[in-house]
């Protein structure tokens, strides 16, 4: 997850912990693109599931298809809603607006 928005992630890397589950089965990495470039390309990594910008998006699936990854890589996901005719029209507009931009623009649904 983004280091600015990374309670989600982190919450759930803590509940599989107190499950029991060993460590290193499920990792929550933050960092820039060094650390990205580093999942992207390391042998141990046989998977990448990333969501967030076109563009990015693009750049981890050539990079990691190219190290014979798996990847499933969702560009430009940003929060769809349906509007239903007996909506309260201004908490749907501020539902829309938060969601946007909320949580520095990270969360992909969360309306």
């Amino acid at each position: 997850p983004s280091e600015k928005d990374p309670s989600a992630a982190l919450w759930l890397a803590r509940l599989w912990q107190e499950a029991g589950l060993p460590d290193g089965v499920f990792t929550v990495l933050q960092g820039d693109k060094l650390a990205v470039d580093g999942l992207l390309t390391s042998p141990d990594v046989q998977s990448i599931s990333f969501v967030g910008s076109t563009p990015i998006a693009q750049y981890i699936y050539e990079t990691a298809s190219t190290h014979g990854k798996r990847v499933q890589a969702l560009g430009g996901a940003k929060n769809h809603m349906l509007v239903l005719p007996d909506a309260d029209l201004d908490l749907v507009a501020d539902q829309a607006v938060n969601a946007g931009y909320g949580a520095a623009g990270e969360r992909c649904m969360a309306i």
